[in-house]
């Protein structure tokens, strides 16, 4: 038996952050997060299923061609895989292609959008079908948590309130339509992985403090999405950005994220703000800044920061509909 299938998942920007685990391997966080799922910030995923053979195949598009992914990539999608055969109690192997419309692993949650159309695709190659609360557990077992966010559209949070592991949408695409203008600062892969961060946020004394202020701010974050209030919600998601980076830099060892881009364009938002434009910014655990505004500040937005010196490029983003299948096949 064979069958092939592709699929597009997106990125997604928390803005109250997934950030320490009490178990890494399945992605059990210490607190619920909160994140938009994106709509340009894309990752797409080819899978052919191959019943007879043990072999897992796994490339990369690299402009107009597919070439092998490195070790490193490919042993954590075999990984994947394995867990997606066992889940559904088959044998055999995949052959896999993937491809991103933004910089990997440079904090824009690439792992999110790669590891949900990995599972999406690759249970769809195998005839099962799956529901938003299934897609959300199975990318998740990947041990990526943010990958649990990816599998709807909208306003999400994670993990649901008596779930077993799942995400929940709070509030569809079409509810408030934010923006998110990426400043990258940095497309290379960062140094630290995200995987490390989490093992090292508990060593930083600032880890407790935060976990105590994660419950106002989670409910205030809700409340702000519901009520579609910007000016309630920015200086939470700002708070929360940089105090997941303070903890970074006082874990041990410390991980500095940040270089003198992060730091500019953060001025930038704070000049912007000042002359009236309504923007925050966020950030992952990567040098690169995402910031959030209405569709009437993204144009601004997007020219001031990109007018600095320090920024490589901008992506302008928004909010976007979640994960689908029939996307362009990779091979």
């Amino acid at each position: 038996m064979s069958g092939k299938a592709t699929a597009e998942a997106p990125s997604n920007i928390a803005f109250i952050k997934y950030w320490g685990a009490t178990d890494l391997d399945r992605a059990e966080p210490c607190n619920p997060s909160i994140s938009m799922t994106l709509r340009e910030c894309v990752s797409r995923c080819t899978a052919e299923y191959r019943e007879d053979d043990d072999a897992f195949e796994v490339s990369l598009r690299t402009g107009d061609g597919l070439a092998p992914a490195p070790d490193g990539f490919a042993s954590g999608v075999a990984r994947h895989l394995g867990r997606i055969l066992e889940h559904f109690g088959r044998a055999g192997s995949f052959r896999i292609a993937a491809s991103n419309s933004f910089p990997m692993a440079a904090g824009i949650a690439s792992s999110a959008s790669g590891f949900t159309a990995l599972a999406l695709a690759a249970s769809s190659a195998l005839g099962e079908t799956l529901d938003g609360p299934e897609l959300s557990s199975l990318a998740r077992s990947s041990g990526s948590g943010s990958a649990a966010r990816s599998a709807f559209g909208g306003f999400v949070e994670w993990p649901a309130v008596g779930g077993h592991g799942e995400a929940i949408c709070l509030a569809g695409a079409e509810h408030w339509e934010l923006c998110d203008v990426v400043a990258i600062t940095d497309s290379r892969p960062k140094l630290v992985s995200s995987r490390d961060g989490h093992r090292r946020a508990q060593t930083s004394p600032h880890f407790e403090t935060r976990q105590k202020l994660l419950p106002q701010r989670l409910e205030l974050t809700r409340e702000a999405i519901m009520a579609r209030e910007l000016t309630h919600m920015g200086p939470v998601i700002e708070e929360e950005a940089i105090e997941l980076h303070l903890i970074a830099m006082s874990s041990v060892p410390p991980i500095f994220y940040w270089n003198p881009g992060t730091l500019a364009v953060l001025q930038e938002v704070r000049e912007l703000r000042e002359h009236g434009a309504s923007v925050w910014a966020t950030m992952d655990a990567g040098a690169n800044v995402h910031l959030i505004c209405p569709p009437e500040d993204k144009t601004e937005v997007a020219e001031r920061v990109g007018g600095l010196s320090a920024v490589e490029s901008v992506i302008v983003d928004g909010v976007g509909g979640g994960p689908h299948l029939d996307a362009e096949p990779l091979f």
